[in-house]
């Protein structure tokens, strides 16, 4: 990438290289890229569909021109080394093309790591797109016309829960009717969507955003993530009064999510009648069509969780993944996601209302049928969309 001796690197080589991995990082569709310095080289891996894959190493002496760059695009204290910092910038590139960038440094043994989330507006996904079931994908197109009522979306870091957000934001009528978003930090621009960026550091947290967004007279509410008991509490008073909201929540599951709002300290009455659905939501990459190979199923799979039905039975075709240069050899080329989707019904209220167990919620949802995340899977795995690791791996 740089021609010249390693004592002889400059910020300008540093200009380029930033420009260079940025580039290389969007064509390979990756959403991180870290920077760690080691005690003779620079590694540097990209996380693409999910996944962290290396990239090689840069000349050691590359690190801090790199890291004086982004601060200085970041906005960030060129000075501090010694504490965690975080930023946001944009390159523009000849072609016109933008890429919005978040930037993380965390002071390490041989110096700064850096992690940039690459940002791509375009790259949002349409509601019908993210890989919901037919049924599921209705049901929540007739949640998002109700006026109000709590929905929240729910899984780890890093398994689509603010696309899933940013989707249903696309499919809302902003000309009728007023939408403020409060996230941390805002990733998409919505041209017709009033959107606040909370700040800690300022004081200006979930909780009181919201409060604020209140009196904003506001009929759709979206906010980043419901981190702590004040946030949580708020969000179910305002769907109560007359507001349409959106959450996010980090648990496991449907079922889980309702007895952390409850741990949260939020009344189960209000939980009850507040909470519309729940969606749980995992990322699975998918195989690559130029590679796959098919092979036959071992063993029978059940739905797990206690339930012991069996969902695919020995000797079922399916595919593994192999690795060709198409999919830069790992065999998965792009993601979908898979849903669990819990709307709460009279008996899941009382359970709610009741402060019931883990135990309860899950032989309900085992009468009812309900499709749970590796249930989900398996399906994408009978067709062939992803594999069998992939899903076990992710649920």
């Amino acid at each position: 990438m740089v021609e010249r001796a390693d004592d002889e690197l400059t910020v300008d080589d540093a200009v380029q290289v930033l420009d260079h991995l940025v580039r290389r990082a969007v064509a390979l569709r990756a959403s991180d890229i870290h920077l760690e310095p080691k005690r003779r080289e620079l590694r540097v891996r990209y996380r693409i569909d999910g996944v962290l894959a290396d990239q090689g190493m840069l000349p050691a002496l590359l690190a801090p021109p790199l890291l004086t760059r982004v601060k200085v695009l970041g906005r960030m204290d060129m000075t501090e080394r010694r504490l965690p910092q975080d930023g946001q910038f944009t390159l523009e590139f000849p072609d016109g093309e933008l890429v919005h960038l978040r930037a993380s440094t965390f002071p390490a043994i041989h110096g700064e790591t850096l992690v940039l989330r690459v940002l791509l507006g375009h790259q949002l996904i349409v509601l019908d797109k993210l890989g919901l079931s037919s049924e599921q994908l209705a049901t929540v197109e007739r949640l998002i016309d109700r006026p109000s009522g709590l929905v929240l979306v729910c899984g780890p870091t890093g398994s689509g829960k603010t696309s899933t957000l940013y989707s249903i934001l696309q499919r809302l009528d902003t000309e009728d009717i007023s939408v403020v978003t409060l996230e941390d930090p805002i990733e998409v621009e919505f041209p017709h969507v009033t959107q606040g960026q909370a700040n800690v550091r300022q004081g200006f947290t979930f909780a009181a955003g919201l409060r604020a967004i209140l009196r904003q007279d506001p009929d759709v509410i979206m906010v980043g993530e419901m981190r702590d008991p004040e946030t949580s509490q708020i969000a179910l008073q305002a769907s109560l009064t007359g507001h349409q909201v959106f959450s996010t929540l980090h648990t496991a599951d449907a079922v889980e999510t309702m007895t952390r709002l409850v741990d949260l300290g939020a009344e189960p009455w209000i939980v009850a009648n507040a909470l519309l659905a729940v969606v749980a939501q995992r990322l699975v990459r998918r195989l690559c069509v130029h590679c796959a190979e098919p092979i036959g199923l071992l063993n029978d799979l059940t739905a797990g969780s206690g339930d012991d039905r069996v969902l695919l039975r020995a000797g079922t075709s399916i595919k593994r993944p192999k690795g060709c240069p198409r999919c830069h050899d790992t065999g998965y080329s792009g993601r979908t996601g898979i849903f669990e989707l819990l709307e709460l019904d009279d008996e899941l209220r009382d359970l709610v209302k009741s402060r019931a167990a883990t135990r309860d919620y899950r032989e309900h949802t085992k009468r009812i049928g309900a499709r749970g995340l590796r249930e989900a899977g398996l399906e994408l795995v009978a067709t062939g969309v992803t594999s069998l690791e992939e899903v076990l791996r992710v649920t």
